[in-house]
């Protein structure tokens, strides 16, 4: 599901890090670990194609996202990737559930109906914010912020699931309620799912666990 190889990226700043081999396989849940600025966000955007390698391939479903331009690479991310990023990215003026729904305002080919609300709202319900869904994200603590991100992520039942410290801002019930609800999303669609985390407490939940700093070569 997720295959990269060879593949080395820089910043202008003049970081930089080297992958030679990285694999995800289909249902598979895997934690990644290491100390914070080594390049593990990087590692992320680069499976999304936020950004492209230098050199290298980054194969996601069978399909080389580098090679994409970058109106294909957002469509992809909006289709068939859930992201979930570590500042929520969420949009202020939208409310909880057209946050969720933000994916089909950009994919093209997704469609918003009834089925997709219903949905959204059963997402929020989920994560204890059915009574918040109309709220904009400045009404919203950071804790809820950080749940209307991973149902945003879930909505379109994504076949790749990507999370930059999805727990890290939620009490120890709603940190096992958001795991819950990603490995349930993995488990029904066979989706592969990869998290960047510090929480070294849900590392037992996960199939594998990568050290990135075994993994990759920065400088």
């Amino acid at each position: 599901m997720i295959k990269v190889s060879d593949v080395r990226f820089a910043y202008g700043s003049g970081f930089s890090i080297s992958i030679d081999t990285l694999t995800v396989t289909t249902g598979e849940k895997v934690a990644v670990v290491g100390p914070s600025g080594t390049g593990k966000t990087t590692l992320l955007n680069l499976l999304s194609g936020i950004v492209v390698p230098d050199t290298g391939q980054v194969l996601l479903d069978g399909e080389e996202i580098s090679g994409l331009q970058d109106h294909q690479r957002r469509q992809m991310r909006a289709s068939r990737i859930g992201f979930v990023f570590q500042e929520f990215a969420l949009v202020d003026y939208l409310s909880a559930e057209e946050n969720v729904l933000y994916p089909y305002r950009v994919g093209k080919g997704l469609k918003l109906d009834r089925t997709a609300r219903d949905r959204a709202r059963g997402l929020l319900a989920d994560f204890g914010l059915g009574q918040k869904m109309r709220r904009r994200p400045a009404q919203l603590s950071q804790g809820e912020r950080q749940r209307v991100a991973i149902a945003r992520a879930l909505v379109v039942r994504p076949r790749i699931l990507l999370a930059d410290e999805a727990t890290g801002n939620l009490d120890p019930a709603n940190k096992a309620a958001a795991l819950d609800l990603l490995f349930a999303q993995t488990d029904e669609t066979g989706a592969a799912l990869l998290a960047v985390t510090h929480d070294h407490e849900l590392l037992p939940r996960f199939d594998r666990v990568i050290d990135f700093s075994e993994l990759s070569q920065t400088s």
